[in-house]
């Protein structure tokens, strides 16, 4: 799961970030609105935990716009504002959970994955190609009906190649998919990760390279070129 934190205070950014990747989220962070919308742009969240407010002002009135455009991502407002009427202004504005500093970080991890989770139930639980089957609700993967041991990014890559399944998906795919903003996308780690998780799942092989052009997940033998 993929989650953004917009929060301006760099301690308090390094300690929630810190929190959340512990707990086995992927996370970006950004410190006011342009840095976030920029990477609203070119990332897909599972949730995105937001700071009222920030150098640029109050962010309510930019989720606002975005929910008014049909945006749906969870979002969790993180703030000092703490009266009824502040909570009030933010779920009018779009919130879908509020949090008040201080906080738990334990309650912040809760809620960030209970968000996470709404997002991640618009797709399908439960994946296959061939003999190999993919239980998202219980993170587990089966090749044959043998229970599979996978490390979170391999369980990332093929969680999404199976819902491209038979498609090409790009390396830049991939590393959205798996990775956060502190990773080198120039770097081989997404072949790294793929040639990890083609040795666990064994023959015949199922992931397959598209010259040029990405990675397939197919049962076909002719699915790389």
């Amino acid at each position: 799961m993929r989650v953004l934190l917009v929060e301006d205070e760099p301690d308090l950014s390094a300690i929630v970030a810190s929190g959340l990747r512990a707990a086995g989220f992927f996370v970006d962070t950004a410190d006011d609105w342009p840095a976030a919308d920029e990477l609203l742009h070119v990332n897909a969240y599972d949730c995105v935990v937001l700071d009222r407010l920030v150098p640029h002002g109050d962010t309510r009135h930019e989720l606002q716009q975005r929910r008014r455009a049909g945006w749906s991502v969870p979002v969790l407002f993180l703030t000092a504002l703490h009266t009824v009427d502040e909570r009030i202004t933010g779920f009018e504005h779009g919130a879908d959970d509020y949090l008040v500093k201080p906080f738990a970080m334990a309650e912040l991890v809760m809620r960030v994955r209970s968000l996470a989770r709404r997002a991640q139930e618009r797709l399908p639980v439960f994946l296959r190609c061939a003999d190999l089957e993919l239980d998202l609700a219980r993170r587990e993967v089966r090749r044959a009906g043998v229970l599979l041991s996978l490390t979170r990014k391999e369980l990332a890559v093929l969680h999404r190649l199976l819902i491209s399944s038979e498609q090409v998906v790009t390396k830049g795919e991939l590393f959205r998919h798996g990775w956060d903003e502190s990773a080198d996308p120039s770097s081989n780690v997404v072949e790294a990760v793929v040639a990890g998780l083609r040795r666990k799942l064994g023959g015949p092989q199922l992931v397959h390279t598209v010259w040029g052009e990405g990675f397939r997940l197919s049962a076909s033998p002719m699915a790389g070129r």
